[in-house]
């Protein structure tokens, strides 16, 4: 499912790796602090909430991860509340957030609304329990208990509380939970993913054809050809077509605000606004 965002996230490796990696072992238990609650809505606010983490409650889960791998020294100074090793932490999911999930963030954003939406449209149509009957196979509501697949047996008693469901890009087969009862009981569930992954050569031409069916496959390949900024000359050349049609296809783009246009001296410039350029680069995400 995510090799290709494997492959590229190692092919950049990090500092972040040093202080992630042992946190997050691929073992039934990782640190619930890691994973804070409470309605954090930003990445800053979200880590302010991990290095704002009790000390008896992150002696306690560490102390519980030991048992599933051997820990580095210095998770021993994140317990002992050291500033520098709170501060090396902080760096690291900051670093980690910017390569390996911040330049796919739209696609990964668009697949989780997606879900969303189809999960809020269940429950206002069939109400609470016609929602959770569309989580099967994976989870199944038999009145009163979500049943789900999960790689450890447990029972959590919501006890009145509630549930708090959050829909995951990158969790696959299984749903998460918190392992510390006394938190906010909390499920991450796998959202549903295509059957098939394209490869990289086809969701590359995939993208391209959803731009063109948005602009035209000339208008496309002008707005493409404007991306290092150039004349309209130089435009005609790139985009194989002649200068009057250049020109003209560069007024309606400049119209609906996706380029700009300058000019210096005898020369008219044209170059991508950010509306543009974010056009551009969602293509190239999605490819």
């Amino acid at each position: 499912m995510f090799d290709g965002w494997r492959r590229r996230v190692r092919g950049n490796p990090g500092t972040w790796a040093r202080q992630l990696v042992p946190l997050t072992p691929n073992a039934a238990y990782f640190p619930d602090f890691l994973t804070p609650s409470g309605g954090t809505t930003a990445l800053e606010e979200g880590i302010d909430a991990v290095l704002s983490t009790p000390v008896r409650r992150m002696r306690s889960e560490l102390r519980l991860l030991s048992g599933h791998r051997r820990l580095p020294g210095w998770t021993t100074e994140l317990v002992h509340r050291d500033t520098t090793a709170l501060a090396r932490l902080g760096n690291a999911l900051r670093s980690y957030h910017a390569m390996a999930l911040q330049p796919f963030w739209s696609s990964v954003q668009g697949a989780v609304d997606a879900d969303r939406g189809r999960r809020s449209r269940a429950l206002l149509e069939n109400g609470v329990e016609g929602m959770l009957a569309g989580f099967s196979p994976t989870m199944r509501w038999r009145a009163p208990v979500l049943e789900c697949d999960y790689p450890v047996e447990r029972d959590l008693h919501l006890e009145g509380r509630g549930l708090l469901l959050i829909p995951a890009f990158f969790c696959l087969r299984a749903p998460v939970a918190l392992a510390d009862p006394s938190l906010s009981p909390t499920l991450v569930y796998p959202i549903d993913h295509e059957s098939a992954v394209a490869s990289d050569d086809v969701r590359h031409a995939r993208a391209e054809q959803a731009l063109e069916a948005l602009l035209g496959r000339t208008r496309a390949a002008v707005l493409r050809s404007i991306a290092e900024g150039c004349t309209t000359t130089e435009l005609g050349r790139r985009a194989g077509i002649s200068v009057p049609s250049a020109s003209q296809h560069a007024t309606v783009l400049r119209n609906a605000r996706l380029i700009t246009t300058r000019r210096y001296g005898s020369a008219v410039i044209h170059t991508l606004t950010p509306l543009g350029a974010e056009l551009i680069a969602g293509q190239n995400r999605n490819a």
